[in-house]
């Protein structure tokens, strides 16, 4: 006898990216992920963008599957604004017509290269919020962030944002650490901090080249792979990551509490506050962060499109029901049920939950599988930043702003240099009062 598969309750809301231009784009960043999943388009080259047909169907379906009164839509690519102003005028009346009295509202990634008044005067028009993407002055975005004729894209990138200060288009921006940027912390803060940039996104960027590509001609692996495929160069160290993100925060929280926002500093400080994390890479489970490529598939991620990965199509199924599927829904609870014993135990597990999966290809110190590559870096930034955590928190509980954290920080600093104190040894109590051992808090940053 038959049993009958129960199906899974969709969750109430789930998130989408949509790459209306799939991974076309008119640049050619040496470290990106997404450029060489054309291979598993191979007519891509010439149907490239997403159909009106399949756009209607993916507004429709998304805001169908969302039960709650917002509904988030995100473009990226590839490159989105190769599809032209025309392409979202169209998006934002399908908005309208489908909305059934939700509130809708945009966000959009974008190089920034092809940005002009048109593209303006419609983003701020509509409140797109614009994630721009940019990493850091010249020398240090043009390393890696090259056009097709691998020529270097900063001026144009910065011509762009000028374009939407000019039409004060709501911004951040999004800046990929890799190994040739990631050493110079204060320098890349600094400026975004001086070009207005009050919203900024760190993302590390972390990939495995396969010695040999898949079945579908894919050489950057999933954390599933088994055979040869090193870190690639341009990937960030774990390391040199927890030691970029110490340096900004110690700038950041002397000078600029309340008129910075770095994404990774509010979700730190909301799981201080004992909240479910904001962002997918460090909550307990995953799975409700999706993408659409342009022809209408849907995947687990936008880090696992792989064929493996692939939930279906929207002219074929609903997102409600690809959301639902026993496949998405084991691919979101794998991540808290591999969890290895090491992060199990960990001090932050409650702020980390493993990170995401995508970097968990490593083996803890016991030889377990599944460690985030990037552990020491977050071990080194949780540990460096608790003390200033707890001081937040306790001031937002008792509804004082956590801005007051800046002159504690000052008072603390005076002490400390007061006193003259030696540095402690590597089991003496931090001289930051934290309450910890010197080797494990201020101590891992040293």
């Amino acid at each position: 006898m038959e049993t009958a598969t129960i199906p899974t309750a969709a969750p109430a809301s789930s998130h989408i990216m949509a790459k209306p231009s799939g991974s076309v784009c008119n640049i050619d960043c040496k470290y990106c992920f997404y450029l060489e999943k054309e291979k598993l388009y191979p007519d891509a080259r010439k149907n490239w963008r997403m159909s009106d047909e399949t756009l209607e169907l993916y507004v429709k379906q998304y805001i169908e599957a969302q039960d709650v009164p917002q509904v988030d839509f995100a473009w990226q690519g590839g490159e989105p604004t190769l599809m032209g102003v025309d392409f979202f005028r169209r998006a934002v009346e399908l908005q309208q017509q489908y909305a059934d009295g939700k509130l809708v509202t945009n966000a959009f990634q974008t190089n920034g290269i092809l940005l002009d008044d048109e593209w303006g005067e419609f983003l701020a028009e509509n409140k797109f919020l614009i994630g721009l993407s940019i990493d850091g002055p010249r020398e240090y975005h043009d390393h890696y962030r090259v056009d097709k004729g691998q020529k270097p894209t900063y001026d144009r990138v910065y011509a762009g944002l000028q374009m939407l200060k000019k039409h004060a288009v709501e911004f951040n921006t999004l800046t990929v650490l890799q190994n040739h940027n990631a050493d110079q912390p204060l320098e890349i803060y600094r400026f975004l901090r001086e070009e207005g940039s009050g919203f900024m996104q760190f993302i590390p960027i972390v990939e495995r080249i396969a010695h040999e590509p898949d079945e579908d001609g894919l050489e950057l692996v999933d954390p599933e792979y088994e055979g040869r495929a090193p870190v690639s160069k341009w990937s960030v160290g774990p390391g040199q990551y927890g030691k970029f993100l110490c340096a900004i925060f110690d700038e950041w929280v002397h000078n600029d509490v309340g008129q910075v926002f770095v994404q990774l500093f509010d979700v730190t400080l909301g799981s201080w506050l004992g909240q479910d994390a904001s962002l997918c890479i460090f909550a307990e489970t995953c799975g409700k962060a999706l993408i659409i490529e342009h022809n209408g598939d849907l995947y687990s991620c936008d880090h696992f499109v792989y064929s493996d990965y692939r939930l279906g199509n929207v002219h074929e199924e609903s997102i409600r029901d690809m959301v639902a599927s026993p496949q998405q829904t084991k691919f979101g609870q794998d991540k808290k049920d591999t969890l290895p014993q090491y992060c199990i135990e960990c001090d932050y597990r409650f702020a980390c939950n493993g990170g995401c999966p995508k970097h968990r290809f490593t083996k803890t110190p016991r030889g377990e599988d599944g460690l985030n590559y990037l552990c020491k870096g977050y071990k080194m930034y949780f540990g460096h930043v608790d003390p200033y955590m707890r001081f937040m928190a306790n001031e937002l509980r008792h509804g004082r702003p956590a801005t007051g954290v800046m002159e504690w920080t000052r008072k603390r600093d005076a002490v400390k240099a007061a006193l003259h104190q030696k540095t402690p040894g590597r089991n003496d109590p931090c001289s930051c009062g934290s309450g910890k051992k010197y080797k494990r808090c201020c101590g891992r940053a040293a």
